[in-house]
Parts: C-alpha cells; structure tokens; sequence
C-alpha cells in the first residue's frame, strides 16, 4: 500500500437503481447480495468497510448488516457518498466502490491499493472504453476534499469529471472487463445474477 493513510472501504449502495428497476445492492448471484459480495471483497484489502446509503435506506435489511454512513447531502449522486465518509473519518483514505461491479476481484482491488499514489490526490483506473478514469473504484486521500468542495461550488456534481480536472494518477486495469457494471435487467442476461425475491 503505497498511500501515507489508513484506507478505509466504502461501498456506494444508495442510489435509487431506477433504470435496472430494482435494488441494485440486492441483486443476487450464487445466494449472496452484490452488496454483501463488495462488501466481502473490500475487507479482504482494507481496515475497515463502510455501506453507503441513504436515509431512506439505512434500514432495510440489505444494508442494515453492515456498517453504515448515511448520506449527509442532497442531490449530489455518487459524490454524497464520499463527501459524508469524508466527514465521518476525515483523515482516512477511501477506496470506493460501486456496488454494481459483478466482475470486479481480488486481484484489481490489490493492483489499486499496491500502485495508488502517494502524492497525487486520487487515484483510479482508466476506462477500457475511453481512456478516462473510473470514479467509481478509486481512491480519494484526504486533500482531495478540499477539491471536491470546490468542484461542487462550481456546479460540477459528476466525479468523472472531478477527476478528469483534477490532480488524479491513472492506472491502467490489470484485467480488462473487471469494472464493467450493471445497470438496466438486459445487462443481467449471462451473468447469472438474479432480481431479488
């Protein structure tokens, strides 16, 4: 681990999964959740692991099993996530991840942690797609707080584009496909991941 902080996990579960039409986080593959599946993945790396989530849905029973931070901030998407972890334990790093990442493993997480940087204020992968970073499985150290704060009073909510602005360090993916997501029931099809009951 190359970061001068402790890294603590944090798995983003609060959105409201509206083009999938269902939970996200519940979705089901071999009798575990996709939240319980990223939740188990980041413990194996880190000190300490943190679900994301909305007031809304602190307490449902998906995410009432792990430890939580509620979202202090409206209407930020993905970013109030990282902003409320940030308050909660500011002097901590924090690997975030999506929890909708069906082929995300062991071996990215360790390449993540093993080559992040330990000046740069972020560090993330590079899109296979695009070539720009994916915000949602990176690391975000202490200082970049100060920078997300003033993304946001600029009107900028989108991380990608936090990011692409920003003293980021871009690693390429050891294993291509790992981050790719899910977001709508066609997505499902072949992965052998299942609506919840």
């Amino acid at each position: 681990m190359t970061v001068p902080e402790t890294v603590f996990g944090l798995v983003l579960a609060g959105g409201q999964s509206r083009r999938m039409g269902s939970d996200k986080a519940a979705l089901v593959s071999d009798g575990e959740t996709q939240l319980a599946r990223a939740v188990a993945l980041l413990e194996r790396h880190v000190d300490r692991v943190y679900v994301s989530t909305s007031e809304a849905q602190k307490d449902d029973p998906v995410r009432a099993e792990f430890r939580r931070i509620v979202d202090r901030y409206e209407d930020l998407g993905p970013i109030a996530g990282i902003l409320s972890a940030m308050d909660a334990h500011p002097a901590r790093a924090w690997l975030v991840l999506a929890c909708d990442l069906p082929t995300i493993d062991d071996e990215t997480i360790a390449f993540l942690l093993e080559h992040a940087s330990a000046d740069q204020q972020a560090t993330a992968f590079r899109s296979v797609n695009d070539d720009l970073p994916e915000p949602l499985c990176a690391i975000y150290r202490p200082a970049a707080r100060q920078t997300i704060d003033a993304f946001i009073a600029d009107g900028i909510k989108c991380p990608r584009k936090m990011l692409i602005n920003s003293d980021t360090c871009l690693l390429a993916q050891p294993k291509p496909g790992a981050l790719h997501n899910i977001n709508t029931p066609d997505d499902l099809d072949g992965t052998g991941i299942e609506l919840a009951s």
